[in-house]
């Protein structure tokens, strides 16, 4: 196989007796799992649950703070200054590592998540926030992001970035996300969700929706486990990549 790629999903975005996507079987396909903190979904219950389930399965372990929105899920805009985001971040980290401890493992890449996620691409003070946060903490940590101001923060701070590829969302010509409040920035059909994503990694191109190829050098690619059918996605997605010729591998294991 020549190229390789890891398979991500938001995880534990539940709350109290509330849950939402399957994530046991979600973890049977994906190589790490990005989890929720307590901030936008997730609670100590749920964070110990799912972390111990990604260490017994062998997925990678990834912290993923965002904004203090529960009621929003993470998708407002706050308005907070970049030290707040600093420590925020620190706190959710901290929380998880500990959890992690716990388990035997630990926690190996952190993705910022919404609103929270959307707003370090283009927001210097956010992104040199998190960055730092990140590497004053732990310098092996992986940084997953779009290209943009944190993927360039983090790379400066020394640490290693995970360039995202997100397989059911539509593109802008520039690069960036089409906002969730716009019709078609999610994609449904399983037909064309497959196609994007194996031109994606193979090629390293994904067409806008006005039509533009976009070069992406994705390094992982993140399914959305809360919309319907994500379960057979992520497997129609795994399969598609493989009979592409694309070797499935959690990041922290040959990231450079």
């Amino acid at each position: 196989m020549g190229r390789r790629i890891d398979l991500v999903a938001d995880l534990g975005e539940g709350f109290g007796p509330w849950r939402m996507g399957d994530d046991a079987a979600l973890l049977d396909v994906l190589t790490s799992a990005n989890i929720a903190c307590g901030f936008h979904a997730g609670d100590p219950r749920i964070m110990d649950e799912t972390v111990r389930a990604c260490a017994h399965r062998g997925v990678g372990i990834g912290a993923h703070p965002s904004f203090p929105d529960l009621a929003g899920f993470g998708r407002r805009d706050m308005g907070l200054s970049a030290e707040e985001v600093r420590t925020d971040v620190l706190y959710q980290l901290g929380a998880l590592q500990a959890i992690a401890s716990f388990h035997g493992a630990s926690v190996t890449h952190l993705a910022p998540h919404g609103r929270l996620g959307n707003l370090v691409a283009v927001r210097e003070d956010y992104a040199g926030a998190i960055a730092e946060a990140a590497v004053r903490v732990d310098p092996s940590l992986i940084v997953l992001a779009q290209d943009g101001a944190l993927a360039d923060a983090a790379r400066a701070a020394g640490l290693r970035v995970g360039i995202v590829g997100i397989a059911d969302r539509a593109y802008q010509d520039d690069g960036t996300l089409v906002p969730r409040s716009q019709p078609g920035a999610v994609i449904h059909d399983p037909d064309e969700i497959e196609r994007r994503t194996v031109r994606m990694v193979v090629d390293g191109v994904i067409e806008s929706r006005g039509g533009v190829a976009i070069p992406v050098a994705c390094d992982t690619v993140l399914v959305h486990g809360d919309t319907d059918g994500a379960v057979a996605l992520a497997q129609r997605i795994r399969v598609g990549l493989e009979r592409a010729g694309v070797e499935i591998a959690p990041l922290a294991g040959w990231l450079e």
